[in-house]
């Protein structure tokens, strides 16, 4: 099981965020949901490497300084020569939670499958459509099957959006697989909602999530935040605060979860007791709350000083 010696490897896309606050752009920065973790570890001094594709152009070069400024290793960046990167347009509501407008060529992502090194003391955080697009996904699973067999750690964020509702009956095998080699299955009831048609926790979690993994964690924006294990059934108050964009929320509650279990030196997820639980997922939402108080995908300098002290 991992210790804080361990690595943090994550696996996803990587997009050009430009936010929009009523339909004027805000800022630009790069970010996709496994990035934005990554660059918050980074940030922190912890040991990472980003596995995802960019284009050839000045986005991906504005991409690459961006990992390498924060602390994120790049030589697992697949960088096709000819291509454009992928942009992302976040237009933020009155709740300043985002509706996203992304200009993708789904058919032109391309990812290669090196051999990671992944031991049984690091980290594998991934999600999202990188995770199964079909395009991808035999060298995906390739890399998630090699962390999974040397007993790394494997945490996956469904981060399943609406426009991919239609692809359910190709991709829900490759869902069903990942969960199956992840320690950790976390989403949004938003999530599930699209995927499953249901709202129910316990319904989610008896008949879609605990059939491949024991251990899942279900947010639902400001509101509770659900645990679920084979022993432990939990709900979690959210404080509530005044936000300024919510984008990077969700990714960060994953950094800020996988920052503290890092620190748990050789424990095992099956050891933990509700009170080490709540220790986690109190540490997301300290990550979550500190990116929805500013225009930022990931977290803030002066958590990472707070955190240093």
């Amino acid at each position: 099981m991992a210790n804080e010696s361990g690595k943090v490897f994550g696996i996803g896309e990587t997009v050009y965020d430009i936010i929009f606050k009523d339909n004027q752009p805000q800022r630009a920065v790069p970010g996709g949901s496994t990035f934005n973790a990554l660059v918050s570890l980074g940030r922190l001094g912890v040991p990472c490497s980003m596995v995802t594709e960019v284009g050839d152009d000045r986005v991906a070069d504005i991409i690459y300084k961006y990992l390498k400024d924060n602390g994120v290793d790049t030589q697992y960046v697949c960088r096709h020569k000819g291509t454009k990167s992928h942009l992302s347009l976040a237009f933020l509501d009155e709740k300043n939670d985002a509706d996203y407008t992304f200009y993708k060529d789904y058919a032109r992502v391309r990812v290669e499958s090196p051999e990671l090194g992944i031991g049984e003391s690091d980290f594998v955080l991934f999600g999202s459509y990188f995770a199964i697009n079909p395009a991808i996904r035999p060298y995906v699973k390739k890399m998630l099957r090699q962390a999974y067999e040397a007993g790394a750690y494997l945490y996956y964020d469904l981060n399943f959006r609406s426009s991919h509702i239609h692809e359910i009956p190709e991709i829900i095998g490759s869902i069903e697989e990942n969960m199956r080699m992840s320690s950790v299955v976390r989403g949004s009831l938003d999530d599930f909602m699209c995927l499953y048609g249901i709202d129910d926790v316990e319904t989610i979690y008896v008949k879609h999530i605990k059939p491949h993994c024991s251990n899942f964690i279900c947010t639902n924006g400001s509101k509770e935040i659900y645990l679920r294990t084979s022993s432990i059934k939990a709900t979690f108050p959210v404080e509530q605060i005044e936000t300024v964009s919510t984008i990077g929320a969700g990714d960060n509650f994953n950094a800020g979860f996988i920052y503290a279990l890092r620190r748990m030196a050789g424990r095992t997820l099956q050891t933990l007791s509700l009170d080490d639980w709540t220790g986690l997922i109190d540490t997301g939402q300290l990550f979550a709350q500190d990116v929805c108080r500013r225009f930022s995908n990931s977290i803030s300098n002066e958590l990472v000083r707070r955190l240093a002290d």
